[in-house]
């Protein structure tokens, strides 16, 4: 059996298929001074020996599991310990698998419930997850998820209190779609000193007092501590890139085709409800 030919030395294009990377990696390599840049041949190519490929399958060795090309580059020098770079490594990673871990557990509630409801935080999909299927409406999770980017998991957790109430009690539901449907017929039409302004926010106030108390009957409010609690525990940083706002700078963000009038109404009907809240 005859030994395929081994050469002494080889083209980039050869280190690079060998080593599992680009060419146009390696001269980067050379460029920060990863890896020295070798002797070129007559034709003024560079000439990679054997020493040249062990260096560049440890730098691609320690790239493919996430350490910095300039943590690399200091492992080759005599007398460096990298023990910080590892230890901040490990803690990259693992805050990169716990957001693996969150994301698979988002896909596994979609795919048991069959709707989005498992993408909303567990803090909310906790709180709604014993309701029958269906009782939630596409209405009810998008507000749920415009409240969580807005006010965060714990504000959504809360309102979901709400949704949970006309879920379970049907003549809440009716109510709350005819003030819906009375409420948007408050078009750019009606003029916001409109009576009919006045009477939908004060049926409004009424309707909300009649959901405040069955969502304390049903108990749901005992519950609001353990929720700030367990607020603590979920990790609501923004995703990467994603620059944070407050509350005031989402609520400014998110566009609604409100008329005036029913702008004026939503306006009133909070006014009443606080003065309903303060006298009791």
């Amino acid at each position: 059996m005859h030994l395929p030919v081994m050469p002494r030395r080889v083209k980039i294009g050869d280190a690079a298929a060998f080593a599992g990377t680009t060419p146009r990696a390696i001269r980067h390599y050379h460029a920060i001074g990863l890896l020295p840049e070798p002797e070129r041949g007559a034709d003024d190519r560079r000439r990679y020996g054997y020493d040249d490929m062990i260096r560049l399958l440890w730098i691609r060795k320690m790239a493919d599991v996430g350490i910095a090309l300039e943590d690399i580059r200091a492992t080759f020098e005599p007398g460096t310990d990298i023990e910080q770079s590892l230890a901040r490594l490990e803690e990259s990673l693992a805050a990169q698998a716990a957001v693996i871990e969150r994301r698979r557990a988002a896909v596994r509630n979609w795919r048991e419930s069959g709707d989005p409801l498992g993408l909303l935080s567990p803090l909310v999909t906790g709180r709604v997850r014993h309701l029958p299927p269906d009782s939630l409406r596409r209405s009810d999770l998008d507000t749920l998820l415009v409240t969580e980017r807005i006010f965060g998991p714990l504000g959504a957790a809360l309102q979901a209190d709400r949704f949970i109430v006309l879920a379970t009690h049907p003549e809440l539901r009716a109510e709350d779609d005819r003030l819906t449907e009375a409420e948007t017929a408050l078009d750019d039409s009606v003029d916001p000193d409109d009576p009919r302004v006045e009477e939908i926010a004060a049926q409004w106030c009424s309707h909300e007092l009649a959901v405040e108390s069955a969502i304390e009957e049903a108990g749901l409010d005992e519950s609001l501590d353990e929720l700030a609690v367990h607020q603590h525990d979920q990790t609501t940083d923004p995703e990467d890139g994603e620059p944070g706002m407050s509350a005031l700078q989402a609520i400014g963000k998110m566009p609604y085709d409100f008329s005036p009038a029913r702008l004026r109404c939503m306006e009133r009907a909070v006014e009443l409800l606080n003065a309903a809240r303060r006298t009791d």
